[in-house]
């Protein structure tokens, strides 16, 4: 397998995970909105921009090569396992509530 192709296959990866979690985020908004859940909102709330800035370092990942490929991907696949962290945390709770 190329380089170019393993960056790609992980960039695909990643933008797989973060498609997931943002749906659950979106899926957990809805739900907490139609039941007033204040907390949950203000918790999503917060999260929804962390989303948004991971999108931003998978561009700088695709963009980048070298060290600086290896440092954005460290720094990505951090990022996305704390934001999946945080939506299995507000998913949990939400399960028990019900």
């Amino acid at each position: 397998m190329t380089t170019n192709v393993a960056r790609q296959v992980l960039h695909d990866k990643f933008e797989s995970q973060i498609r997931t979690s943002q749906a659950k985020l979106e899926t957990l908004k809805a739900r907490a909105e139609t039941v007033k859940a204040n907390l949950e909102i203000k918790a999503i709330a917060e999260l929804l921009p962390k989303g948004l800035a991971i999108q931003r370092k998978l561009t700088e990942l695709k963009n980048s090569s070298g060290d600086t490929w290896e440092q954005a991907k460290t720094d990505l696949e951090a990022r996305i396992a704390d934001f999946e962290k945080s939506v299995k945390g507000i998913e949990s709770k939400k399960a028990g509530a019900s």
